[in-house]
């Protein structure tokens, strides 16, 4: 349900007696992006113990040495289970348990990248970081100040989406490899995924489901940070 009362845009209804209500919606934001933040970390939690500890090189070694369509497709099922639970459970527990499953598959998905730039392109983690919290950010302060409806992007990327996983999967079985144009066009998809993302969080997500909101930011964060970080190896690489 969309509309000035649901986006919090509009006047603040007033209590018995004159005086106004609580801001559930400000409060919803809070805790969206609170818990967004906190899942970044834990994946860099994450990530940084996997390569102080020694298991990155294995873990890289048994993951390029398989077959990526398996590995894309246990994703995928783990990424639709936990946004299936995120969004469906009443219990905030369940909730963040099925955010940070999503969190520890992403983290463990990034490493055999984050070990090829790491040692074929150093530098690059670091500045892919910087552009995708930058790009984040405007993109995000573009949603808030302009307080416009992006719901019309969620065809695009629905047809985008099924598009990049034929093109990956076509690449994965005949061998050939998805070029920096291929790179660039998925940092604008990730792009318009925040858009679409922040604009159904200002305006239709129900304010108990604030970790299933900061689940669909993070995971599009996280695609962003996989192709900017693509294009940054392709060029320190060259």
């Amino acid at each position: 349900m969309r509309g000035e009362a649901r986006s919090g845009w509009g006047p603040r209804p007033q209590a018995w007696g004159g005086a106004p209500q609580v801001d559930t919606r400000d409060r919803f934001l809070v805790r969206t992006y609170n818990t967004l933040f906190g899942a970044i970390v834990l994946f860099a939690a994450i990530e940084a113990g996997l390569f102080l500890s020694g298991l990155a090189a294995p873990i890289a070694g048994a993951m390029l040495g398989t077959s990526w369509l398996l590995v894309l497709g246990g994703f995928m099922v783990v990424s639709w289970l936990a946004s299936h639970a995120a969004r469906s459970a009443t219990s905030t527990s369940v909730q963040l348990l099925a955010l940070g499953g999503f969190v520890a598959a992403e983290a463990l998905i990034f490493v055999p990248l984050l070990y090829l730039a790491d040692h074929y392109a150093p530098g690059s983690i670091q500045s892919a970081g910087l552009v995708t919290i930058l790009g984040f950010g405007g993109l995000t302060a573009v949603a808030f100040t302009t307080r416009k409806d992006f719901s019309f992007l969620g065809g695009l990327l629905r047809w985008g989406g099924i598009l990049a996983v034929v093109l990956i999967a076509a690449s994965l079985v005949f061998g050939f490899q998805l070029g920096t144009f291929f790179s660039v066009a998925m940092v604008g998809f990730a792009g318009a995924a925040i858009l679409y993302d922040t604009s159904r969080i200002l305006r239709d997500y129900p304010e108990d489901r604030f970790v299933a909101a900061a689940l669909e930011l993070f995971s599009s964060v996280a695609l962003m940070f996989w192709y900017v970080l693509r294009l940054f190896m392709g060029s320190r690489r060259n």
